[in-house]
């Protein structure tokens, strides 16, 4: 059904990018080095094999925010704007150099984006905005979306069978569901 672009882990590492900013709530899980540490421990591809730990600087920190920023605009704005989610993607993978690259590992080949610079934001970019590039190809813009939430802007890609989720979580849409139930209870 998805390309050979496509990897389920890198979308999420997208998402999960996104969601280190919680704009509603005034939250931010990047702030500083050492919490771009943890998310890189948390998402990068090579975590647990053996990389040894990264020398990151504030300088990382700025880029990583930046790409956070156009990874974040791609999934609020594609189903609205789809036009406009291209050029971000478009730029964001020519800004960090991204090159497609095809590997084979255990009988299975595909293809995984990648940068030719040392820079861990432009990894990030590469890895991310890729993935988003390929369910948008595959599945359609309207799969990348924002929180229907009143009080949550978390972002999310759709990749169920039907394509129509419109909450990040089970708990946002139980919400929505009870305040619609008491809002109709309600004598008016």
């Amino acid at each position: 059904m998805l390309d050979a672009c496509y990897r389920s882990s890198a979308v999420e590492t997208a998402v999960a990018l996104a969601n280190t900013l919680r704009p509603i709530k005034g939250e931010d899980a990047l702030e500083t080095v050492e919490q771009l540490r943890n998310f890189l421990d948390d998402h990068s591809p090579d975590a647990g094999r053996g990389t040894g730990p990264r020398r990151l600087t504030r300088t990382d920190l700025a880029e990583v925010r930046a790409v956070r920023e156009t990874v974040r605009a791609v999934l609020e704005r594609a189903s609205t704007d789809a036009a406009a989610a291209t050029a971000l993607i478009n730029d964001g993978l020519r800004d960090s150099r991204a090159t497609p690259v095809l590997r084979h590992d255990q009988d299975r080949w595909w293809i995984e984006v990648t940068s030719d610079t040392d820079r861990c934001s432009a990894h990030l970019a590469a890895t991310t905005l890729s993935a988003l590039a390929s369910v948008i190809a595959t599945l359609g813009p309207t799969r990348l979306g924002a929180c229907a939430g009143t009080n949550c802007r978390a972002t999310f890609v759709d990749l169920s069978r039907n394509g129509s989720k419109q909450y990040c979580t089970r708990n946002c849409a139980h919400r929505a569901s009870v305040a619609a139930y008491r809002s109709r209870q309600s004598p008016g």
